[in-house]
């Protein structure tokens, strides 16, 4: 049968285990996972209370003033982190992830807005709805949207924006939060010098990133009686100040007196905002953070314990200031209750360290998604649980951060001047996450746009005098993290466009094995008439040509036999197929197919994060699966002929040879015999018996000729990143003496 009648036996390359589930808890699991979520999320929003006053009010205020600034923290709990994050925001997740980046990638499996790698379309769960099921206005918009190319960048910019700068407050975070622990020591001992603070600060710094590779599990065991106990001192110092002094602050739940504030105070009052809003950061964590927990928990662990803490927390502080107004300028420890300041100095300290967790855990759950959309080259992540699977540490983000913190703290040296720097990239990210969200809420939701526009509005005029607020602080340093954050979204840019040039590159090589090789009339396998039918020679013995995540030919493998006009004897193309997921069961994780080349495998091995696919015995492996996969093909043919003849007889015996193994549905009419089965057999053990050969590509890029200067430098850029991220052969745990690397240029 010549190969213009045969296609490759492909159809099982997709199967509904491929695409990442989300992770539903209850019962135990959820209490134990809300429980983490307190230790690591909280620690950021929850010591809040020691600076917020201090950081709004520059003199001593009037009890009309306080109360309209608590009124202002109130109704901003409740709408920027109550209403807006734990009730609506976190319910536009991408399978799971959290942060403003999953949204976007949400958006792209239901909307034409970004081109996807081809080797790795199957992975990705595309669920676009028919324009008919969208109102009449959310089919107009959805339109406009995908047709505008600068919507489609505006998109993609924000998207990427948000990851760098919660990354880059994650570089001021740590430094910011122990410096001020350390700092408050001075509360005992005020003539602590400056060298001895910056010393026991970076100490800690390097512990507390050290500790990081224990997981997320097992640093909750430390951290989560930490923030309890923390949220717990400030509720119940809270309900202390409400009972002795001023029990009158609790009409700030009035949201007038706000309102009275900021319009009997002008533009002054606009500027206090930027306190304010000190009261909230540490919401966007919670989002990001979301992947390493689950929504459910979160929305436990915010409404039952953390909000009500800190309302008591900041009307408390409120009820102390409003008798004694120059508390104001140490809210936490100067409103302690007598007898208490020592145990409250040490449980501040220790959540004040405690409080980077969050945006360092954000940051390994930022780093993975960006990955997962080509937006940065594949770095080293390690899954820390098999029982909660979106918790992960990423190593070299760990020690570039560690690093980066410590510069930022010696540097620095002040919480002052790190606190001008805070603030403006939270309010950034809160409001790209707003219009992320209402974009979900009319795409994937299919909520009407009329709808969605009022609730719009209003979050983005409380996003908008917030983050309008807040910019006064970059001539003082918010200039800092704003550009930080830009050099690592062009970072992550550069990726992407120089991925996107490559994948263009590759589109030749990107068919299916037919298009590459036929057979011709005397039964010569050679190449199509596109490639002007030159005969391929056969060499002995069992070539594995690897392949990343593809679902046609690999690469390596059109470039091996258009080059070389030749071919191995026996041929496997192996795929691997990385699941989010512990383990794949073994019965479940290989699947075998032919294709239309003779004597020709495609082995896809699904595995999980605790599985080791690349052994020294791989090819035994391989050789081991094919073999299973033809006595299957071999019983189920003879079966099938035994059930229209049923004088022939049937092999149930070689049901046996059968496990660990898919086979994937019927290919091209073949003659059931002993003989043909034993030929092919014979032919598989001789081809592994002579030579084994792992044969993998090394793609070389060069820029193409004409190449604009700009366009130049950005591509050369981009080839420089890549060719000191790639993947080593050296790296492989595989005989190194059956290795051949087939090298190949491609223009970009």
């Amino acid at each position: 049968m010549s190969m213009t009648d045969r296609e490759d036996d492909d159809p099982g390359l997709q199967t509904p285990g491929d695409f990442k589930e989300k992770q539903i808890f209850k019962g135990k699991l959820l209490l134990w996972l809300s429980y983490q979520s307190i230790g690591v999320i909280y620690g950021d929003i929850g010591t809040s209370p020691l600076y917020v006053y201090s950081s709004t009010f520059s003199s001593a205020p009037s009890r009309q003033d306080l109360i309209g600034v608590l009124s202002i923290i109130i109704w901003s709990l409740f709408m920027m982190v109550t209403v807006k994050y734990v009730m609506v925001i976190l319910r536009a997740d991408n399978d799971g992830e959290g942060g403003t980046f999953s949204t976007y990638s949400l958006l792209s499996r239901y909307m034409n807005i970004t081109n996807r790698d081809p080797r790795e379309a199957s992975l990705v769960r595309l669920q676009r709805h028919l324009s008919g099921d969208l109102e009449r206005a959310g089919q107009h918009v959805r339109q406009r949207l995908e047709s505008s190319r600068f919507a489609r960048g505006l998109l993609k910019l924000m998207g990427v924006l948000a990851v760098t700068m919660v990354m880059a407050d994650g570089l001021l975070t740590p430094a910011q939060s122990v410096l001020g622990a350390v700092q408050g020591i001075e509360v005992v001992d005020p003539n602590i010098s400056k060298g001895t603070v910056i010393g026991v600060t970076d100490a800690i710094l390097v512990l507390l990133f050290v500790i990081q590779p224990l997981g997320i599990t097992n640093i909750t065991f430390a951290f989560a009686p930490i923030v309890i106990i923390w949220l717990g001192f400030n509720a119940v110092f809270g309900i202390y100040n409400l009972a002795k002094y001023d029990a009158g602050v609790f009409k700030a739940f009035n949201p007038g007196y706000g309102f009275e504030f900021l319009v009997r105070n002008g533009e002054q009052g606009w500027r206090m905002l930027g306190g304010i809003l000190l009261a909230f950061t540490g919401v966007e964590a919670l989002f990001a953070d979301l992947g390493a927990f689950s929504r459910r928990a979160i929305q436990l662990s915010w409404l039952c314990y953390t909000f009500p803490c800190l309302l008591l927390a900041y009307i408390g502080q409120a009820a102390y200031i409003s008798v004694h107004p120059e508390a104001y300028t140490n809210p936490f420890f100067n409103t302690a209750p007598p007898g208490t300041i020592y145990p409250a100095l040490v449980i501040a300290i220790l959540a004040a360290i405690v409080a980077s967790q969050a945006i360092i855990t954000a940051t390994f759950q930022l780093l993975a998604q960006v990955m997962k959309l080509s937006y940065f080259p594949q770095i080293k992540v390690i899954h820390t649980s098999t029982i909660f699977h979106g918790q992960l540490y990423i190593p070299v983000a760990n020690w570039l951060l560690m690093i980066g913190t410590i510069l930022v703290a010696s540097i620095y040296n002040n919480t002052t001047s790190l606190g001008n720097a805070y603030g403006v990239c939270v309010m950034f990210v809160t409001s790209f996450d707003t219009c992320m969200v209402s974009l979900a809420a009319m795409f994937v939701w299919r909520i009407s746009p009329f709808k969605v526009i009022l609730p719009w509005i209003i979050i983005a005029c409380l996003d908008g005098a917030y983050l309008s607020s807040s910019l006064t602080k970059v001539p003082t340093g918010a200039w800092f993290t704003i550009t930080l954050a830009s050099v690592l979204a062009f970072i992550l840019l550069l990726w992407r466009f120089g991925k996107e040039q490559q994948w263009f590159a590759e589109a030749e090589d990107r068919f299916p094995t037919s298009h590459f090789v036929t057979t011709g009339p005397d039964g010569q396998i050679r190449l199509t008439d596109r490639f002007d039918r030159i005969p391929l020679s056969t060499t002995k013995g069992f070539g594995i040509f690897f392949d990343k995540a593809g679902e046609t030919t690999p690469i390596v493998f059109s470039q091996f036999v258009l080059k070389l006009t030749a071919m191995p004897e026996v041929i496997v193309f192996f795929h691997l197929r990385p699941l989010e997921t512990p383990s794949v069961a073994p019965e479940n994780r290989h699947a075998v197919s032919r294709l239309a080349i003779p004597n020709c495998y495609r082995l896809v091995v699904r595995y999980g994060y605790n599985d080791e696919i690349i052994t020294p015995n791989l090819a035994s492996v391989v050789a081991d699966q094919i073999r299973r996969y033809l006595g299957e093909k071999h019983f189920n043919l003879q079966r099938h002929v035994s059930s229209d003849s049923p004088g022939t007889p049937t092999l149930e015996n070689q049901a046996n040879n059968t496990n660990h193994v898919t086979i994937l549905g019927p290919t091209e009419k073949e003659v059931v015999s002993e003989e043909g089965y034993s030929e092919e057999l014979a032919r598989l053990e001789a081809a592994y018996a002579h030579n084994v050969l792992y044969i993998m590509g090394k793609e070389q890029m060069k820029i193409k000729e004409g190449t604009n200067y700009a366009r130049r430098v950005l591509l050369w850029m981009f080839l420089w990143i890549r060719e000191n991220t790639r993947n080593k052969m050296a790296n492989l745990r595989i005989p190194t003496d059956k290795m051949v690397e087939v090298g190949f240029l491609k223009e970009i």
